[in-house]
């Protein structure tokens, strides 16, 4: 995919018994700011201001049942009332490998979304699914 450029945005940062703390406005909570953490803001925002996804219909962190386990996906943007798209996040210094695709895809075989992205920041893949075949996408689609 085409290169990220992330859009300003005033991040609201603390820090709490010496741990730095970022406030997550879809979570509307402060969460420790990790380095995974860093690119998942970043990219909502992205998401947000540069995609124009509407923020009420993106999930962030949210716990799904794969059979017996519980899995935490990392964002998921809704259309039409389904999952449309599934966003796994890594931190910057973590590749964007075959490790990474198999945890997206555990979370596809629940979701079923028509789009997945992967993304530590600097280095974004992403596919849309057609009838079980992936098509490689070279920017984030339009939702409208």
């Amino acid at each position: 995919m085409n290169p990220i450029v992330y859009p300003s945005y005033p991040f609201k940062l603390q820090q709490v018994k010496g741990k730095d703390q970022i406030f997550d406005p879809f979570r509307k909570t402060w969460i420790v700011l990790t380095p995974e953490e860093w690119v998942r803001q970043n990219l909502l925002q992205y998401l947000v201001q540069t995609c124009q996804y509407p923020s009420a219909l993106i999930a962030v962190e949210k716990t799904i049942q794969l059979g017996t386990l519980q899995k935490r996906f990392d964002i998921v943007v809704y259309k039409n009332d389904k999952p449309w798209m599934i966003v796994e996040c890594k931190e910057a210094r973590v590749e964007i490998n075959e490790k990474a695709l198999n945890q997206i895809l555990q979370y596809q075989q629940v979701l079923e979304a028509e789009y997945l992205i992967l993304s530590n920041g600097h280095e974004t893949k992403g596919a849309k699914i057609i009838s079980g075949k992936w098509q490689a996408l070279q920017h984030f689609p339009d939702y409208y």
